[in-house]
């Protein structure tokens, strides 16, 4: 019998994925010079390329040069050179999977010793406890700058396509700008951009629309969402079934379901609870209730490592199964499991009771196996935490000298976007 996780998918847009397994995104944190994508990217897509996978998504692409999650991130915008990325798209494309850009804008969620800009729709910091230092304290954003971030967002999406991607995924989970503007507990405005649901939704949907028109028909589009944010009085999984009704008109191929933020990491697992459905698919309960009204397909990411616990989420109605951490520890796991084999042994757990840094360890660990993996290396799964996070740490300084660098140097097309 031939399993529907080998079947291929249609989409909205005509496009049509191989089979049903997505490389979810990870947030690889591997620039290269000039903040694009360089050897070490292309490398580690060529090795997930040859691994089976119907979809690879990338790790978040910033809009905005002055707004990146960490300071090795990638950056498309008006000013950056296609030739890097028009080699990414080809390494990602080139066992016949799609490749599809994740396209972001941090907002609050960026680093304390970051140069340029710290936004949010209101002036609500990251609330991490005596580690909410580590977050610049955010700008309430003018409507002059959410319009030209809206703006941003359509032209690195069309630039995407120009290189070579076969579509885009527009990021508003985790605590990410259109996140913060999602959720009441970060947004407090009480103009046309706050308040309401409605009202909340606007620069999500307004992005959508801008993307949407300034791509092919053919090219794809989703939108990752969280499913909840696990914070009382948050974005819940009711907000986010109105979202995917108000998104299903606009021309969106995909809802990729996701949960949590910096300050309630649901993303990273929940490794204490006994259920093994909620270690391996954290989300899956939530999914099960949204997939039933949504109009539009559904992709589930989060914590899904064996092939049973993927055609579970399959058989409840979800389309695109995403897989992140297990491909950074077995980058050929589609293959292995058409052939009825399983991924090698899991990451070393994080016990550590400190939930935020045992967040930051946990994406340190992948980042460490990622750059194994593009560097021709076989992944090492029994690294330390606490050594993962270090190196990372020493990363990420000599990244931040080279960002504040590049950032300084005038760049052609640039200029005007900076000030909006």
């Amino acid at each position: 019998m031939t399993s529907e996780l080998f079947s291929p998918l249609s989409l909205r847009s005509g496009q049509v994925l191989g089979n049903r397994i997505a490389k979810a995104a990870m947030e690889e944190n591997m620039a290269g010079e000039g903040q694009l994508p360089g050897q070490e990217l292309l490398s580690l897509y060529r090795r997930w390329a040859a691994g089976g996978t119907g979809l690879l998504i990338t790790g978040n692409v910033m809009v905005h040069a002055e707004a990146l999650t960490g300071p090795a991130g990638v950056v498309l915008d008006d000013a950056a050179p296609l030739e890097p990325f028009t080699e990414w798209a080809a390494a990602g494309k080139a066992n016949g999977a799609a490749m599809w850009m994740q396209i972001n804008h941090p907002g609050r969620q960026v680093q304390s010793d970051m140069p340029g800009v710290v936004w949010g729709p209101s002036d609500v910091g990251v609330d991490l406890g005596r580690l909410s230092s580590r977050f610049g304290r955010p700008v309430t954003m003018t409507t002059e700058q959410i319009e030209a971030t809206v703006a941003r967002f359509a032209v690195t999406a069309r630039r995407a396509e120009e290189a070579g991607f076969d579509g885009v995924e527009i990021h508003a989970a985790h605590g990410y700008l259109l996140s913060q503007f999602l959720s009441p507990l970060v947004n407090k405005r009480t103009d046309a951009w706050g308040g309401s649901l409605e009202n909340r939704a606007r620069m999500l949907l307004e992005v959508v629309r801008g993307v949407r028109a300034s791509v092919s028909p053919s090219f794809a589009v989703a939108v990752k969402l969280n499913s909840a944010d696990f914070q009382r009085g948050g974005f819940d999984a009711d907000e986010a079934r109105q979202v995917i009704e108000m998104l299903a008109p606009l021309g969106v191929d995909l809802v990729e379901l996701s949960g949590g933020s910096y300050e309630s990491p649901a993303m990273s697992g929940r490794p204490a609870d006994a259920r093994t459905r909620a270690r391996e698919a954290y989300f899956l309960d939530l999914a099960e209730d949204l997939v039933k009204t949504s109009p539009l397909p559904l992709m589930l990411t989060g914590g899904i490592t064996r092939r049973a616990t993927a055609e579970e989420v399959l058989d409840i109605g979800v389309a695109l199964i995403g897989v992140g951490t297990a491909l950074a520890v077995t980058p050929d796991l589609p293959d292995r499991w058409r052939q009825s084999h399983e991924a090698d042994r899991p990451l070393r757990p994080v016990t550590w009771s400190n939930k935020a840094l045992a967040s930051a360890a946990g994406m340190a660990q992948v980042r460490h196996q990622l750059r194994r993996i593009a560097r021709g290396n076989q992944p090492q799964p029994g690294t330390h935490p606490a050594r993962a996070l270090l190196c990372e740490q020493l990363q990420e300084r000599r990244a931040l000298r080279r960002y504040r660098a590049w950032l300084s140097l005038p760049r052609e097309g640039a200029a005007a976007s900076r000030a909006a």
